[in-house]
């Protein structure tokens, strides 16, 4: 009986041993941030003036108060001559939690206050911006991070890539999802030195499912360059060719951008 119960402990002791390992990358991976990505639609210059210079003198310090120390702030290349004109802000955060707090976090600050001035306290008929949508974005399990583009030219001449992959229902995004991630596109866009900020899934915003990623380039030739690599690469011609991932994707929206010369990111 003795040596039954003890067999049976050992049994037990290495089941235990293997779960415990097995746990082990789960419990030490890093939690998937979140992002805010905010989008200013604005009709003029002025308004474009008024926003940039609040983002610069008022929201950006407020939030690095506010624990968050980087903050992209972004506009589209040719931003000038587009009727409608735009500013794209990141805000990443390490929780929900903090999304919801930051608000609040902003209402006690008397620097942001005095600083953004002109913008939130703006007349009815003198607004600084025409629209702002906010899209949250949870970061991807082989990404759960954002990462610093390590870029070293100008600004001026980066261009920073912002895809956004729309499927046809929730069942077939998850499938383009489940690509990136366990299906190795992640790993591609790396090999190949994309330059990732994040890759997430969008989880509140006007198109919905949706996921949305960022890649850097130091200027508009090595990006053209990056992406002949990546369409004559083996591994994504294997991983393209798969049966599973056909027709995962109903609609590809490609957005150039460039930081602005306060940008974090």
């Amino acid at each position: 009986m003795k040596k039954n119960y003890s067999a049976l402990n050992l049994l037990l002791a290495v089941l235990f041993i293997n779960l415990f390992v097995l746990a082990l990358p789960a419990i030490g991976a890093p939690a998937r941030e979140f992002y805010e990505l905010k989008v200013y639609s604005l009709k003029t210059k002025e308004q474009e003036d008024r926003v940039e210079a609040y983002l610069k003198n008022a929201y950006l310090p407020a939030m690095h108060r506010a624990g968050v120390s980087k903050v992209g702030v972004f506009k589209p290349i040719g931003n000038d001559t587009a009727r409608t004109r735009k500013i794209y802000v990141m805000v990443p955060m390490k929780s929900l939690d903090q999304l919801t707090k930051l608000p609040q976090a902003l209402q006690k600050d008397k620097q942001y206050a005095q600083a953004g001035a002109d913008y939130i306290n703006a007349a009815y008929n003198n607004p600084p911006y025409t629209r702002m949508e906010s899209i949250i974005i949870q970061a991807f399990e082989m990404m759960p991070q954002m990462a610093m583009p390590t870029l070293k030219g100008s600004k001026s001449e980066r261009v920073y890539e912002l895809r956004s992959y729309e499927g046809h229902t929730e069942k077939i995004y998850q499938n383009k999802v489940q690509m990136f991630n366990q299906g190795g596109e992640v790993n591609i866009f790396k090999n190949l030195g994309f330059n990732a900020v994040f890759y997430g899934e969008v989880i509140a915003g006007s198109t919905m499912p949706n996921l949305m990623y960022m890649t850097t380039f130091e200027d508009r030739p090595t990006r053209d360059a990056k992406w002949k690599s990546f369409s004559n690469d083996p591994a994504w011609k294997v991983l393209s060719a798969k049966p599973e991932y056909k027709n995962n994707v109903s609609k590809n929206v490609t957005l150039f951008l460039r930081p602005v010369e306060f940008s974090d990111i």
